[in-house]
């Protein structure tokens, strides 16, 4: 792997032995566990915070808007006149 940014980072002395030791059993360098750690966290928190969670009984309110009639208020029905008269196609 070519190195195409560079990250330092500080520890203090009891940070820098537990990884160590961790990077030892896992058998790669200190630099490879850390870089592995933290995108294995940093996926895990993306997923996380890009998934939304709903009670059964919001998500069964949130189906049944989906299924229901679409009636557009009297702003959209305007919007869509002004689309209609304004934009041409070509």
């Amino acid at each position: 792997m070519t190195a195409v940014a560079r990250f330092d980072l500080k520890l203090n002395q009891e940070d820098k032995d537990i990884l160590a030791q961790a990077a030892a059993l896992m058998g790669t360098s200190m630099a490879g566990f850390v870089r592995a750690a933290a995108k294995e966290k940093a996926r895990a928190l993306l997923e996380h915070e890009s998934r939304i969670t709903l009670l059964p009984e919001d998500f069964r309110a949130f189906v049944a808007s989906l299924d229901a009639a679409f009636t557009p208020n009297s702003a959209l029905e305007d919007a869509l006149e002004s689309a209609r008269r304004d934009v041409r196609r070509v």
